[in-house]
């Protein structure tokens, strides 16, 4: 009987009574990282260390825990294997390999391929079945060398400050904090950072994962130093009274025309924590599926990319150009 998948608000896996990566509070959830989106209240989950640890600083309440290292193997039901592995995505964030009497599954949860400053190096096994996240599924996204795009982070810093102004990098608190903070920081510019990613980044050293130093944002001495802070910030009143201040965002839309417009920035950089298309392929040629499912984002185009290439591949929760029964 091959691999069952289903998915609502989260990708089940009914044979092995799994869910991954659900939104709404279930009985039992492997949680592939600490981003909002990807974690609620559940009763148990399967995570590594650095997500349960993160996951706890976010979301209140008690759970039980399965804490897996990477490449463990850990006896799930139902004579099912499963190991966990690097995602690249964030710190701790992890891929979830199942085997069983039916073959083998990959679920990536979110993942980028190219390496990442502030996470783990993405190391895909091969797998039967591959439930893939496709944010960037279509052609137009190919992100510059990493070289290109942090030296292009680092010029906008040291030009601000060279001006006489402030500026202000907007990032998400878990994960392009951090990353940002490696890139800034250690060129030897000083560094403050918004609470919310100041918490994550000092729970990043209490797991071992050593960043350049920084300071928490202080409102009498910001002047002279680089801001990293959440996206939403620069629209909220504790960031207004920072003047004269030069904004950025770093996201992978960056890659859109009118990134800059939309997020009310000076700049825009395409610096992501997930994989662009050219890296979407070549994940599906290490893992070398024989049926993709994918997830997320042009999860439907990059299903038909897949096919056109003569891999069957269709996008789960999305009307496919056929109609399939998952």
């Amino acid at each position: 009987m091959p691999w069952e998948v289903r998915y609502q608000e989260g990708v089940c896996l009914p044979q092995i009574g799994w869910w991954l990566d659900a939104r709404r509070s279930q009985l039992r959830s492997f949680v592939s990282h600490a981003h909002s989106d990807h974690i609620a209240s559940h009763r148990e989950i399967l995570a590594t260390r650095a997500t349960a640890s993160l996951m706890r600083l976010r979301l209140a309440g008690k759970r039980q825990e399965t804490i897996l290292e990477y490449d463990q193997p850990w006896q799930a039901e139902f004579g099912c294997e499963v190991r966990l592995h690097p995602a690249g995505h964030i710190f701790g964030s992890a891929m979830l390999h199942a085997t069983t009497g039916h073959g083998t599954l990959l679920y990536t949860g979110d993942f980028k391929l190219r390496p990442s400053l502030a996470a783990e190096p993405c190391t895909p096994p091969r797998a039967d079945v591959l439930i893939m996240e496709t944010t960037f599924g279509l052609p137009r996204y190919v992100f510059p060398p990493a070289e290109e795009i942090e030296r292009g982070i680092v010029e906008f810093c040291r030009q601000a400050l060279a001006d006489g102004v402030t500026p202000v990098l907007y990032a998400y608190s878990l994960g392009k904090t951090q990353e940002l903070l490696h890139i800034v920081g250690r060129t030897g510019l000083p560094v403050m950072l918004h609470a919310h990613g100041y918490k994550m980044t000092g729970r990043y050293d209490e797991l071992g994962m050593k960043l350049p130093p920084c300071s928490l944002l202080d409102p009498k001495a910001y002047a002279g130093h680089v801001i990293i802070t959440p996206p939403m910030s620069g629209q909220e009143k504790p960031l207004t009274w920072i003047y004269p201040k030069r904004t950025a965002v770093a996201t992978g839309w960056a890659m859109d025309r009118g990134a800059i417009y939309r997020n009310g920035c000076d700049a825009a950089f395409p610096l992501s924590d997930h994989a662009d298309f050219p890296d979407l392929l070549a994940f599906v040629e290490k893992v070398q599926p024989t049926l993709v499912y994918t997830l997320h984002g042009f999860a439907k185009e990059f299903a038909a990319t897949l096919r056109a290439r003569g891999v069957e591949a269709w996008a789960i929760g999305q009307q496919n150009q056929m109609d399939l029964s998952l």
